[in-house]
């Protein structure tokens, strides 16, 4: 088995499937609609952007599940991913 090849190997349709239903799952079990996303994901950009030049093509805002504290169940959490550019001096710092 060649070593890179096992590094480089794609996830199978099977998998791929699998977390796009989990993704649906966990969307309409907090009844997140794609358009409550967008528009979340427009204002965290609208206030990011006053303190920070952002990179907007490399933004990536998703919906998951992590394990609660306390007890065995999970819970909705949104994971941001935020390539800062700059940081803008704001007010008299």
């Amino acid at each position: 088995m060649d070593l890179f090849s096992f590094f480089s190997r794609k996830p199978s349709s099977k998998d791929v499937a699998k977390d796009r239903l989990k993704l649906l799952l966990i969307h309409d079990r907090i009844n997140c609609s794609p358009d409550l996303l967008e528009m979340m994901k427009t204002d965290i950009i609208k206030v990011i952007s006053n303190y920070m030049d952002i990179d907007e093509d490399e933004l990536d805002i998703q919906i998951g599940q992590t394990k609660a504290e306390g007890s065995d169940g999970t819970v909705p959490v949104l994971y941001a991913n935020i390539p800062i550019k700059n940081v803008r001096k704001v007010g008299n710092q």
